[in-house]
């Protein structure tokens, strides 16, 4: 209570403006809100030095670090109380508009007054302040002079400077080390049928090469109990076809000898009672998807869901990623020897076992808790049993600053299943870490350059691989990439795909420096820049998207060859609407893709908008999934002094709250709402009438959420409730998804307006 006493008296002694800088400082995601002190939480620990070192030791220390003023201070802001009845009061679902109108325009103008007044627009690009800048540059500066400044993640420095173990380099160097009898498998990489060696060793020729790089891929479909209907591709001669195996040995796997008696352990919590009755290890999902990762094949899995099997399928993708460290390590260490031993004047191309870099596994996920539960996996996957402990360096640090705060308690407020789980832990989307794996030892915060696995955030690797023209970044240590696991891919969607697009173009390039590489160990595959064709990329996402499969097609140059998991929808999200609403779906023509935006804006303005102009038609909301197409609307709006207001996932809480307020009222017809927004607020918008979705949403299931909330106002004026829809013949995957496949085969091929109606039991 005395901390807390301490930091309200702190609180108190700043100015409103003082209080609105700190909220703002360093936002990247506006739309984080309270999570957004979380983020700056994360990203300016402004530790001292001591405690700098101190947590770079190992567990066993037990040195309280030394916490700043300034630090307090930020912790404060985020769990006020002030903060959390603002929360509250924004989740309040208009509730109080419809007990007491006088009441909530008071509190409108309480937020209006603390967001400076003006319109939300002029909120969506917040203006520094003289007095509010000074003031924290004198912080600031103070805190630099003090020594505790921490800029590991302050953007405005260019690329992060975070902090790296160091200590431990040498006990966790490949080339130094040495195979420990007990801990390897040695002679199980000489066994041909090891898909480790069998893919890494494969020597492609020139003309196999050019072939890859001209020809298109030839594709088969092969139908598993699973997974259901798979795509197999590859530009070279067909390959044995894979078939899903029914029951499977561990040892028949080829595993590391360590996983073959952990796994099971490890994977029991997922096995259900049906499936305990046989011998296999993996549930009916990992069966099919392992023997597609084993077999070091491309693959596209589009049906990962956080409620159900997503769980499922990270413990799968560590073991298949844990195993090839291990095989790939011991192949190392066992060559070292050898070389130890040989005699003088032996040819030394027997032991190319390595990459022009360490890294080997680059896993990009959404969010800090992913990486969390990842390096857990990998902990309990290596832990043989519970005396036989396995030693992680900086294991307290990565907790602290991974894990969620335990006093860190979220706001009372209904939010989707989908949404609590997606959500969960430690949301933090800018991070990278390094993690090198020996034997019976795990190094976290390794340096890139001797990490076996590096394991970041779109934004996080963003940021290291800067941009063309920056004095400041680095790619190199993905130039021999040969997992690159990218879980998730959907939330990139609602975060910036850029990222992703950057990545994928400066992986497996040849690195600008040798970076002390023995180029005598390194694989003739690199050499010849030929990584690209030996990378295995495993995609798992929660839809279907053409961006998605444009990476999985154009990015991904397995030779082995590519599965994709196509299952069409057959009834789709329309039939979990559970409103009654005639639904009309209206087709455009667009000549090209390129074409399809602008096409779509004029049909809109033309025939669509026009019809809605009427006061009848008052509480309609429209639906934008595109930032870029929310823009262009909302200037059109004002440009053509219609009645409206918006609401994107840059806008403030002040001007949420009036927006809901003035739709709900009736006193704005129209009202503009972005899918970030709903992606990463899920607020019930009450009021609604009409319905228009300007485009397919990017997750089939919104568009029922959307539909659903018309029966948060019930009043009786079901009949006039109306649910308009556009879509072109490009939108015909998002179309399936919402409609089925047999409608949209049967509206692709009609050029007339398609009208539905739901009954709720459909």
């Amino acid at each position: 209570m005395g901390k807390r006493r301490a930091g309200r008296e702190l609180l108190r002694s700043l100015s409103k403006k003082q209080k609105k800088h700190l909220r703002e400082f360093g936002e990247e995601h506006p739309f984080y809100d309270k999570l957004l002190l979380l983020l700056l939480h994360s990203c300016f620990p402004f530790q001292s030095e001591d405690s700098d070192k101190s947590s770079a030791e190992s567990d066993s220390e037990t040195e309280v670090e030394q916490v700043s003023g300034y630090h307090k201070l930020l912790a404060t802001l985020k769990t006020s109380p002030e903060s959390e009845s603002e929360e509250e009061e924004d989740e309040s679902e208009s509730e109080e508009a419809e007990q007491s109108e006088a009441e909530m325009d008071s509190k409108g103008s309480q937020e209006i007054g603390e967001a400076e007044g003006g319109e939300e627009d002029k909120n969506d690009v917040p203006e520094e302040e003289e007095g509010t800048t000074d003031t924290a540059e004198q912080i600031l500066s103070q805190e630099q002079a003090d020594g505790t400044r921490d800029t590991s993640c302050d953007p405005r420095h260019g690329v992060m400077e975070e902090f790296t173990d160091v200590k431990h380099e040498s006990e966790f160097s490949l080339e130094t080390n040495f195979m420990e009898e007990e801990s390897g498998d040695c002679n199980a990489d000489k066994r041909d049928s090891n898909p480790f060696k069998q893919h890494m060793d494969k020597e492609l020729e020139d003309k196999e090469i050019e072939k890859m790089s001209t020809l298109p891929k030839t594709s088969s479909q092969s139908q598993w109990p699973r997974l259901g209907q798979l795509i197999f591709s590859s530009t070279l001669e067909k390959h044995k076809t894979l078939k899903a195996d029914k029951e499977i040995d561990v040892k028949q796997l080829h595993l590391h000898k360590p996983l073959e008696s952990t796994w099971p352990k490890v994977n029991k919590q997922f096995m259900s009672s049906v499936d305990k009755t046989s011998d296999s290890p993996f549930t009916p999902l990992q069966r099919e998807l392992f023997c597609i990762m084993n077999s070091y094949r491309d693959l596209f899995y589009p049906e990962r869901n956080a409620l159900t099997n997503g769980e499922e399928i990270r413990h799968a993708y560590c073991l298949h990623a844990l195993n090839h460290v291990l095989k790939a390590n011991a192949q190392v260490l066992s060559n070292n020897a050898k070389r130890r031993d040989r005699k003088p004047g032996t040819d030394t191309d027997d032991y190319r076992d390595q990459g022009l870099t360490r890294p080997k596994v680059l896993m990009i996920v959404p969010f800090r808790e992913c990486a969390l539960r990842i390096v857990h996996t990998f902990i309990s996957l290596l832990e043989v049993n519970d005396k036989k402990k396995i030693d992680v360096s900086n294991k307290k640090r990565f907790k602290g600053e991974f894990d969620s705060d335990p006093e860190e308690k979220p706001p009372n407020l209904k939010r989707p299943e989908d949404y609590e789980a997606v959500f969960a832990g430690n949301i933090d989307d800018h991070f990278r870490i390094g993690v090198a794996i020996l034997q019976k030892s795990m190094r976290l915060y390794a340096p890139f350059y001797s990490s076996d696995i590096i394991i970041a955030s779109p934004l996080g690797i963003r940021t290291v691989i800067g941009a063309e023209g920056e004095k400041k970044r680095d790619f190199d240590f993905l130039s021999s990439i040969e997992i690159l696991i990218i879980d998730q891919a959907d939330i990139y969607l609602m975060q910036n795909w850029e990222h992703v697009l950057h990545l994928m173009k400066h992986i497996n390039l040849l690195p600008l420096d040798s970076h002390g590489v023995d180029f005598s160990r390194v694989r003739m595959l690199n050499l010849n820049n030929w990584s690209k064709y030996y990378r295995q990329t495993l995609l798992f996402s929660a839809l279907q998207d053409p961006q998605l499969n444009s990476v999985f097609n154009k990015h991904c140059f397995n030779y082995v060859g590519q599965v994709a998991v196509r299952n069409v929808p057959l009834t789709g999200s329309i039939s979990h609407v559970l409103v009654q609403l005639p639904h009309v779906f209206r087709r455009l023509e667009a000549e090209s893709v390129t074409s399809v935006i602008d096409t779509r804006f004029q049909f809109f303005v033309d025939k669509v908008l026009p019809e809605y102009r009427d006061a009848i038609m008052s509480h309609t909301l429209i639906y934008v999934p595109s930032y870029f197409d929310y823009v262009r609307l909302r200037n059109y709006f004002k440009k053509e002094d219609l009645n409206f207001t918006h609401i994107c996932e840059y806008t403030k809480k002040a001007a949420v709250c009036r927006a809901r307020r003035f739709f709900l009222k009736g006193e704005k017809q129209f009202l503009l709402f972005t899918e970030r927004f709903h992606f990463y607020k899920r607020y019930t918008i009450k009021g609604i009438r009409n319905l228009i979705f300007y485009e397919l949403p990017t997750y089939p299931h919104f568009y029922s959420e959307i539909c659903n909330m018309l029966k948060a106002t019930d009043n009786g004026v079901d009949a006039t409730w109306t649910c308009t829809v556009l879509y072109s013949k490009y939108d015909a995957q998002k179309l399936a998804a919402v409609v089925g496949i047999d409608r949209t085969a049967q509206m692709l091929q009609s050029k007339k307006n398609v009208h539905l109606f739901v009954t709720g039991e459909n």
